[in-house]
């Protein structure tokens, strides 16, 4: 570890030493400043509007300002021109330092770390004394007629004493030139006078043109009035005839209009006096119409309920009819059944009575005694079970008959139904939805029903029927009129629906 320390300090010293110098040494110049950083090389470095690093200790930093500085450049005292006239001449210098390193190099010798207000006062002698010389080479008037070319002169004249010291001349005006004696105000009124006497004359030729001026726009002003209004007075005689003419087409118009309007409104008056005596007599009729449908409608309704009652009479006196048949063919065949059964009861039992006889004989009279005993006994209970089963068939008639039908019916839907239950998938078309697959089921119910019918000579659609009419027929004030069926619809057709009337006042 220690090891380790030994070797990494010298690049830790090191590296503490760049960043004090980095952090220390730092500097950014502005645009309008150069900074000068000098120490370890021969020459040096030159900073302006960048930024650069200053070895501290070993290095140092110097400013030169490079802006743009204003120069006062005033004759203190009279300078005679060229012609001997003292005057006094007021001027201002734009200057800056050359932003050539040649021109920043002289004028670091001369303006180094100083303030612009310093570095002007230095240059304002320089300027003057260069002023001063121009001005005693010029005449008055040429001072005062062309200051340009005086201005230039003087930038001229100075430009090479300021690129010795490393300043560059920008521009300079003449602000303004003053002499002693006033002689410069002198020549200003003689050049006055002329200038209004030439005014004067102008002016008056200015007059005398102005006024031919205005007599011939007059002129021709009266000329242009003259034809404009007699141009007003031929366009306003057109207008007049033209709303005239104008007048008579729209009066005709008009009563064209007005004439059309009265035909059309008789017209209307026409066609509606035609329509509202259609619709009466449309009305009329409609009215006659409604009349004979509606008697139409009472007589058809008189007429079906006068049928519909005629129907569940001649019904319910068929099922009746049909009620007692049955009845009584039950109760034949139930006396036939009581006899036959009377009948094999009676064998039996003298058979029975006939193998006792027979036992005795053959000497096991104990055994076939008991055993005859037996088999009369079973006889005479399978015997008297056919009597109680007879009378109560008897007593019960149609009621017993319809109730081991009725007890039966389920098993038969549900043994017609069971087929269905072990099928995966059914596809129905046309009509197929669960109404159809229950009407299949209820088909199916009634073929067995009808088999019954024929197999055995039971009805039980008239047994229903015949009893279900008997106990609507003694009901209490109500009256259940089921209408018959027509007969193509009595075997195969659906079944008439029942009417419901209401019981008589």
């Amino acid at each position: 570890m220690l090891e380790f320390i030994l070797n990494v300090w010298p690049v830790i010293v090191a590296v503490a030493v760049v960043l004090v110098v980095i952090v220390l040494g730092y500097v950014k110049a502005p645009p309008d400043q150069a900074y000068i950083i000098s120490g370890l090389k021969k020459e040096g470095k030159v900073l302006i509007g960048r930024a650069g690093i200053r070895v501290p200790f070993l290095e140092r930093m110097d400013r030169l300002y490079l802006g743009q500085m204003t120069v006062d450049i005033k004759t203190e005292q009279s300078v005679p021109t060229s012609d001997f006239i003292n005057v006094n001449v007021d001027a201002v210098a734009k200057v800056r330092i050359s932003p050539q390193a040649e021109g920043i190099k002289l004028a670091a010798k001369n303006f180094l770390n100083k303030r612009p207000e310093e570095i002007t006062r230095d240059l304002q002698d320089s300027l003057q004394g260069n002023m001063r010389e121009i001005i005693g080479t010029l005449s008055l008037k040429e001072i005062n007629t062309d200051r340009d070319s005086f201005s230039d002169q003087v930038m001229q004249k100075a430009s090479k004493d300021m690129d010795k010291l490393g300043i560059e001349i920008l521009s300079c005006n003449i602000q303004n030139v003053t002499d002693e004696n006033g002689l410069i105000k002198d020549l200003g009124a003689d050049n006055t006078s002329l200038i209004k006497k030439n005014a004067a004359i102008a002016k008056a030729q200015a007059d005398r043109d102005i006024a031919i001026a205005q007599a011939e726009a007059e002129r021709e002003s009266n000329e242009a009035r003259v034809h404009a209004d007699t141009q007003i007075a031929q366009k306003q005689t057109e207008l007049d005839i033209r709303r005239a003419e104008l007048k008579i087409m729209a009066d005709g118009k008009k009563a064209e209009a007005d004439a059309a309007y009265e035909i059309q409104s008789q017209e209307q008056r026409k066609s509606i006096e035609t329509a509202t005596v259609n619709a009466e007599i449309a009305k009329t009729q409609r009215q006659a119409e409604l009349k004979q449908v509606e008697v139409e409608v009472e007589k058809q309704k008189l007429e079906a309920e006068i049928r519909a009652k005629a129907d569940a009479d001649r019904y319910r006196q068929e099922q009746e009819a049909e009620a007692a048949l049955f009845k009584r063919q039950k109760d034949a065949e139930a006396a036939r059944y009581e006899q036959e059964q009377k009948a094999q009861a009676e064998m039996k039992i003298a058979e029975a009575q006939k193998y006792a006889k027979e036992q005795e004989a053959e000497g096991i009279a104990a055994v076939g005694k008991a055993e005859a005993e037996a088999i009369r006994a079973k006889a005479l209970a399978e015997a008297q079970g056919i009597d109680k089963k007879a009378e109560a068939m008897r007593k019960y008639g149609e009621a017993a008959v319809i109730e081991m039908v009725m007890q039966a019916l389920p098993e038969i839907a549900k043994y017609v139904a069971e087929p269905l239950s072990k099928v995966d998938k059914i596809t129905m078309y046309g009509e197929g939805n669960s109404a159809k697959l229950l009407e299949d089921i209820i088909t199916g119910t009634s073929q067995v029903t009808e088999g019954i019918t024929q197999s055995m000579g039971i009805d039980v659609k008239a047994l229903v029927a015949g009893m279900l009419g008997g106990k609507l027929a003694g009901g209490e004030g109500r009256t259940v009129l089921i209408q018959s069926p027509p007969p193509g619809e009595r075997d195969g057709g659906s079944p008439a629906q029942p009417e419901e009337d209401t019981p008589p006042e």
